[in-house]
């Protein structure tokens, strides 16, 4: 089932749907990816793992509930001491993983391009900088760099001039032409554009159509199902398109509750929130 909107759902950044959604999203472009690729090219899925420190107040802590020790006087001639250990709690770092996704050309396996699919941490103060540190460095490789920012809210990637003002941007930046970068921008009331994904010279751009690959990734994560379009939206949209999302949305409902049956509201309601708080 396809959703209420031609393009982005702008619920899915909303509603905190975003990290399972991104996922999806590149493992559906892998396999198209893979349908339209020149034989001497794969698509491969990567991920980044960080380890991230938490304060004190809030870490991971592991005591054990016993200190098992042995001690029968001073030891024997012949055996070794042993010693009442401490105990000391651990930290147990939390993982921020981060997929994306990376075209190879065989047979050497070198990484032609990279497909990022931005999530609200590459876009939030907190992480934007570590973010910004990885895209610098693939930006001084001989490798294609595509991003794809599908998310109203944070700080786009920074370019010498200011972006369309639009809601969602595409941005190829070709490894030949730095620092000029292609920017396809678009609203929340338009479909996905076609984007072109460069490989290795004299190889020509394969041409994906984003709005099939979206489309499957939200029929997959069956998101019509636990999106509640029934609450306002907060992301920040223009007030004319957070009205037509928002009407765009319990319109979508309207229909789907009527299949449903008499409880069908119940399975749109966000987790962890009531009728009285939608």
């Amino acid at each position: 089932m396809t959703g209420p909107f031609p393009g982005v759902d702008p619920y899915l950044e909303d509603q905190f749907y975003w990290m399972e959604f991104h996922g999806r999203f590149l493992y559906s472009l892998q396999e198209v990816l893979g349908d339209h690729l020149p034989d001497d090219y794969e698509a491969r899925i990567d991920e980044r793992v960080k380890l991230v420190d938490v304060e004190s107040d809030s870490a991971i802590q592991i005591r054990p509930d016993v200190a098992v020790t042995y001690s029968s006087g001073r030891p024997s001639a012949g055996t070794a001491a042993l010693l009442d250990p401490d105990t000391i709690p651990t930290i147990v770092m939390d993982e921020d993983r981060e997929v994306f996704l990376k075209v190879l050309h065989r047979p050497d396996r070198k990484v032609v391009t990279i497909i990022e699919l931005l999530s609200p941490a590459n876009k939030s103060e907190s992480d934007r900088r570590d973010y910004l540190t990885r895209r610098n460095a693939i930006m001084h490789q001989p490798v294609h760099l595509v991003e794809l920012d599908f998310l109203v809210a944070g700080q786009s990637v920074p370019m010498r001039r200011p972006m369309p003002p639009t809601d969602f941007h595409a941005i190829l930046s070709r490894w030949e032409q730095r620092p000029d970068c292609q920017v396809y921008s678009w609203g929340v009331r338009q479909g996905l554009p076609s984007l072109p994904i460069p490989l290795r010279a004299p190889d020509p751009d394969v041409m994906i159509d984003m709005a099939d690959v979206y489309a499957t990734a939200y029929q997959r994560g069956r998101y019509a199902k636990s999106v509640d379009y029934r609450r306002a939206l907060s992301v920040p949209l223009a007030e004319a398109d957070r009205a037509w999302a928002e009407e765009r949305g319990r319109a979508f409902v309207r229909p789907l509750s009527q299949e449903r049956g008499p409880d069908s509201s119940e399975s749109l309601t966000h987790p962890g929130t009531t009728d009285r708080e939608t």
